[in-house]
C-alpha cells in the first residue's frame, strides 16, 4: 500500500491514525501542498489523483481518493479493530458527528479557500484566522453540542476510539492552529486528551512525520 500525503493535512491525518489504530504501515509518499506552488498541482501527481488533493492511496493496482471514502474502505478491508460501530443507528450518529467536520468544517479552512482569500480578497493572517475561528469554532461548538446529549464516554462513541475520533483529534489541531476558544468544549478537549495518550494518535501528529516542517 502507497499513501501520498502531507504532514499538515486534515485529512492525511485522519488516515495515519486509522493505520496506526489497523496497524498498517503504508509507504509513504510526500505531496508538498506549497512547495514550488503546491506538488498537488503538478502533471504527475493530478494523473493519479485528478483533483490535485491528498490524501490518495494506491493498493493492488486501484487508486482511491477522498479520505472519508478511503477510511470506509480501510474499515471494510481491514475491519479490526471496527472504526464504525455496528448498530446501524449509533453508525448513523457517528457518521453524522464526521460529516459536520468532513463537510462543514474542513472545506471552508482548506488551504486553496485560504489561499483565494488572501489572492482575491487581500485577507492577511489576521483575516484568515478570523475566517476560521469563526467557522471552526461554529462547527466544533456543534460537535460538543452533540456529544453532551450522549453518555459520557473516553471517546466520543464508546470506551474505544473511532471513526468519530479520527475526524476529531486532527480537527482539535487546526483549532489550535488557528486560535480557535475551546474553553467552552469540555468534552472535546477530554476526549482529545484521551486520543493524545494512545500511540496511533500520537505517532500520526504532524510533528511526528518525515516531511515536518
Amino acid at each position: 500500500m502507497i499513501y501520498h500525503g502531507y504532514f499538515r493535512s486534515s485529512s492525511s491525518y485522519r488516515l495515519r491514525i486509522a493505520f496506526g489504530l489497523k496497524g498498517i504501515d503504508p509507504e509513504f509518499r510526500s505531496v508538498h501542498l506549497v512547495r514550488n506552488g503546491g506538488e498537488q498541482k503538478s502533471e504527475a501527481y493530478r494523473a493519479l489523483n485528478p483533483q490535485g488533493l491528498v490524501p490518495t492511496v494506491e493498493h493492488e493496482g486501484e487508486v482511491f481518493t477522498q479520505s472519508p471514502a478511503i477510511l470506509e474502505w480501510l474499515d471494510e478491508q481491514f475491519p479490526e479493530p471496527r472504526l464504525l460501530p455496528e448498530d446501524a443507528t449509533l453508525r448513523a450518529h457517528v457518521r453524522a458527528f464526521c460529516n459536520v467536520i468532513a463537510c462543514e468544517i474542513h472545506p471552508l479552512q482548506n488551504l486553496r479557500v485560504l489561499q483565494f482569500l488572501e489572492a482575491n480578497y487581500g485577507q492577511a493572517l489576521e483575516g484568515k484566522e478570523a475566517w476560521c475561528q469563526r467557522w471552526i469554532g461554529d462547527g466544533l461548538a456543534a460537535c460538543e453540542a452533540l456529544l453532551t446529549k450522549r453518555p459520557q464516554t473516553d471517546f466520543c462513541f464508546g470506551d474505544t476510539p473511532g471513526m468519530a475520533d479520527i475526524y476529531l483529534v486532527p480537527q482539535i489541531f487546526s483549532a489550535a492552529r488557528f486560535k480557535v476558544d475551546l474553553s467552552f468544549m469540555p468534552n472535546l478537549r477530554r476526549i482529545y486528551a484521551n486520543c493524545e495518550a494512545l500511540p496511533a494518535f500520537a505517532d500520526a501528529h504532524p510533528s511526528k512525520q518525515p516531511d515536518a516542517e
